[in-house]
């Protein structure tokens, strides 16, 4: 007997061929058979008008301090996400000594938008080499599977201390960080995530360790990593890094590189006309350099209290560099207002681009501001007879710095987001799963594809788009016997309805340790979801088991 079989389900094995009614029989955490299956299992699940496919592998995820206080990886698991890749722009919480824990939190909140105070209550430090940190994740048992790319600015901080957001590295120094390097691949590392984009802004206004990389430093680390005949290198780009940059570390560490963050901008549409020319080329010369892209507009909700959009903006370190308390006095003053005016003029800031008429008002602190909400700051500083920045900042400091802004910043063009999730070497992802708790959730990227892009749009199939979730991003990570129903390959699956699956609205929830607030996004139509075998979503609602029951595996071995 086997020990789960899922019965009559339409089967889309992740390859792109046409689906078939069919089961899937498991047994020993592993698919044992695919097609018609007639022995009985232990459990059964019958998924007739139900779809069968691989479970989805999220690979730009945030989850590095979420996973040592939630399992479950909410809200990822709602969406059919079965393995998450942690680590991603070089952000992770090791290595990192004792003394570093704060700066490593501080730099978490400022960057990735995560709660200081939930990591201050959340994250159990008992570990502060990056082995030992995959140690302290297989002890945490979580329910989804975990790979970690090690991060370069947790490395470099653990080298190098405070210098490491100040200067360029020395040659003994990049030796030691190429070293932890080799010791992360030795231990199970999927790769190396880091980053060189100016919006990465740590505390106090200062950029993360990262970018305070050369080329060479880069070009050593990632050598290091390709000592091992394994590896990704995973990067957010700003604009020191070129794409001739790209393909060199390619050619020189015989590894996989994969940039972020590629989203199209109404505003320079010969970027995304530029970059999908590079990754063809790239290809046609069999250099593997390929950018992530998302399915779903980037949107952010921020108050001046949060404002994370603006933070890498050279005006804006104007307040960065003062504690909270002083920010209103930094926003009334009419220099910072002049610079902040003359660098949207000049547009060299990449996310947000002066774009006022896609900043709306979504609430309010006070009655008396009630008439602005659902306005555009465009539509604003019309009726005020205002500059925009002026009309803005205006409002939010008579409100008290309450106002709670939705900000429309990339991928508004469906026409040319469709081109971007369907080109062959583009891979679809960016969830940013885990960051950004208090500005977004684009946890659903999946239902999202799923949904908006097969169903209501047609842009793709079903089986093109499972495709995409599965099999595309388990072949460009290299992870192994995962993305496909194979007999013999590991039992991580999803059985959803096609006719309703889609991501639900998000929701504004006080979970986090402390009680700290953040938005999540649940699913509709995602009705099992299976970990190496064993349920962790049934009919929609998480399986919650104790520590050392649930079947998610931290992921430590992979293809070269």
């Amino acid at each position: 007997m086997l020990d789960l079989v899922i019965k009559n389900g339409s089967v889309i094995d992740g390859t792109g061929a046409p689906r078939a009614v069919g089961d899937v029989g498991v047994a020993a955490g592993r698919i044992a058979a695919v097609g018609r299956v007639d022995e009985r299992g232990g459990r059964e699940i019958d998924a007739t008008g139900l779809v069968v496919c691989p479970g989805f592998i999220d690979l730009h995820t945030h989850y590095d301090a979420q996973y040592t206080w939630d399992p479950y990886a909410t809200s990822s698991i709602w969406h059919g996400v079965t393995t998450t890749v942690i680590g991603n722009c070089g952000f992770a919480i090791a290595p990192c000594r004792p003394p570093d824990r704060e700066r490593t939190m501080r730099t978490l909140m400022k960057v990735e938008g995560m709660s200081l105070r939930a990591m201050q209550a959340g994250i159990t430090w008992d570990f502060e080499t990056f082995p030992e940190y995959l140690d302290h994740l297989e002890r945490r048992n979580p329910s989804l599977n975990v790979a970690a790319l090690l991060g370069h600015s947790a490395v470099r901080q653990w080298v190098m201390g405070p210098d490491a957001q100040h200067r360029v590295a020395t040659p003994d120094e990049v030796a030691a960080m190429a070293g932890l390097v080799r010791e992360a691949m030795a231990t199970g590392a999927i790769g190396l995530g880091s980053s060189t984009a100016e919006a990465h802004v740590g505390d106090g206004g200062l950029p993360v360790p990262s970018r305070l990389a050369d080329l060479a430093e880069l070009r050593a680390l990632t050598r290091a990593m390709g000592e091992s005949g394994r590896g990704v290198f995973e990067i957010t780009v700003g604009t020191k890094t070129t794409m001739e940059d790209l393909r060199e570390i390619h050619r020189e560490s015989g590894r996989p590189v994969i940039w972020a963050a590629f989203f199209h901008r109404d505003d320079r549409p010969e970027y995304t006309t530029t970059h999908l020319a590079y990754t063809d080329a790239f290809q046609r010369e069999g250099v593997e350099v390929r950018p992530q892209v998302s399915c779903r507009p980037l949107t952010m909700d921020f108050t001046l209290h949060n404002p994370y959009p603006f933070e890498g903006m050279a005006a804006w370190k104007r307040v960065s560099a003062r504690p909270e308390p002083e920010w209103a006095r930094v926003y009334a003053d009419p220099e910072f207002r002049a610079e902040l005016k003359a660098e949207l003029a000049a547009e060299r800031f990449a996310v947000f681009r002066g774009r006022w008429d896609l900043v709306r008002v979504l609430k309010v602190g006070r009655p008396a501001h009630q008439a602005s909400v659902g306005k555009t700051i465009t539509q604003i500083a019309a009726e005020t007879g205002k500059d925009e920045v002026d009309a803005w900042l205006d409002l939010a400091l008579a409100d008290g710095l309450e106002t709670e802004f939705l900000a429309g910043l990339m991928n508004a063009n469906d026409a040319v987001v469709g081109d971007l999730i369907t080109h062959p070497y583009t891979l679809v992802s960016l969830s940013d799963a885990g960051a950004h708790c208090s500005l977004l959730c684009d946890a659903g990227y999946s239902t999202t594809l799923l949904g908006k892009w097969v169903r209501e749009k047609q842009r793709l199939s079903l089986e093109h788009a499972v495709r995409r979730l599965t099999a595309d991003p388990a072949r460009a990570y290299r992870i192994p016997e995962r993305g496909l129903l194979r007999p013999g390959f590991w039992a991580d699956l999803v059985v959803l309805d096609p006719d309703t699956v889609e991501a639900r609205p998000v929701e504004w929830v006080h979970d986090l340790p402390a009680g700290e607030p953040r938005f999540i996004a649940r699913a509709r139509g995602v009705e099992w979801s299976l970990v190496n075998g064993e349920p962790v979503l049934e009919r929609g609602e998480i399986v919650d088991r104790p520590a050392g029951a649930r079947p998610g595996r931290v992921l430590r071995a992979f293809d070269a």
